[in-house]
């Protein structure tokens, strides 16, 4: 038999010559490590600077603050005065510090500063829950108003409009919605910045909000996240905004109302007690005083008497001695357990 030929084709090299060629060859230091290695590995070279970064965002506080906070720039919020008419679709009640608009329709909110706010500064809108027992909760879309949406964010229930810079954020750990939109300086011979919130869901949804009240928070915002100021105010989205406002504010005048009338009709402080105690101290002064009273009718006056008389007959003879009282000497006679016909 021949030996068998174990020299390698012309086409390979031998495993020395790939191993000095790739892995330790000097020449080619630079050459870029293999396209396998690179995919497995791929957490090994990512870059330092970008893993900072994301480490340093800062996150969304479990319970968000509802205080209003003016801050050094003196944030503050103006709302347009648009009545109780039917025909309006957004209107603020100062009295209740309420919004009333309707559903997907355009708000326009005034944004004021003091102080112009660093160059970034972003304005942020987030929904939170009213009650405590809820406030713990995300405010969402109902299901079915969400079917309807094609947008990717067709969960969030606060959206900008007019900018193509929002951008609407999901908390990682509490899972809140917020959109955020660029400050912009006010425009020449105006004081405030406008931006436009619509809210996509009606208050009373079920599988949403389902009645239960809701707060909208806008802060302003540094880039790092770092809260400049705050104001919040309720919301209430409905069909009727203009409707739903005179309501409110008429039930507010009528408990106020009420508790006014309260407190005027508050009953007179009880002195009877004060009179009661007086008359239990000084009770044998008030058995010796004399009393004068008014009888109509003789024969009634004749009774009376007689009745005085064996009173006070029992007072001088003492309790133990039972003195029958004399009948009157003219008139009815007192009737001692007879009927009517002896």
């Amino acid at each position: 038999m021949e030996e068998a030929d174990l020299t390698l084709p012309l086409s390979q090299d031998t495993f020395h010559d790939l191993w000095n060629n790739v892995f330790l060859s000097t020449e080619n230091e630079s050459l870029p490590p293999p396209e396998g290695l690179l995919s497995q590995n791929m957490d090994f070279w990512e870059d330092p600077e970008t893993m900072q970064e994301t480490k340093n965002v800062p996150t969304a506080p479990t319970v968000p603050a509802i205080s209003n906070y003016a801050g050094e720039h003196g944030f503050n919020l103006e709302f347009h005065d648009s009545g109780t008419a039917k025909s309006v679709t957004s209107t603020y009640s100062v009295k209740l510090g309420k919004l009333f608009c309707q559903l997907a329709k355009t708000t326009p909110i005034g944004v004021l500063v003091k102080e112009e706010p660093p160059q970034g500064a972003v304005i942020r809108a987030t929904a939170v829950y009213k009650k405590t027992e809820h406030v713990g909760e995300v405010v969402k879309r109902c299901p079915h108003h969400q079917s309807e949406d094609l947008s990717d964010n067709k969960s969030h229930l606060i959206r900008v409009e007019g900018s193509q810079l929002a951008q609407y954020f999901e908390d990682p750990n509490t899972r809140r919605h917020s959109v955020t939109v660029p400050y912009e300086r006010p425009q020449l011979g105006s004081e405030m910045t406008t931006i436009l919130l619509s809210f996509m869901c009606n208050s009373s949804c079920m599988g949403g909000m389902n009645r239960r009240p809701i707060l909208t928070i806008l802060t302003l915002e540094t880039t790092e996240g770092e809260v400049l100021g705050r104001r919040c105010f309720e919301v209430r989205v409905c069909a009727c905004p203009g409707r739903d406002r005179k309501t409110e504010e008429g039930n507010l005048e009528k408990s106020g109302t009420k508790q006014t009338k309260k407190r005027k009709s508050a009953p007179a402080p009880d002195t009877s007690t004060a009179k009661k105690s007086k008359s239990a101290s000084s009770g044998e002064d008030e058995d010796k005083e004399i009393y004068t009273l008014s009888i109509r009718g003789r024969n009634r006056y004749l009774w009376f008497k007689s009745l005085n008389d064996g009173l006070e007959l029992m007072d001088k003879t003492g309790p133990k001695i039972k003195q029958e009282i004399p009948a009157p000497s003219s008139g009815k006679r007192l009737l001692k357990g007879g009927s009517d016909s002896d």
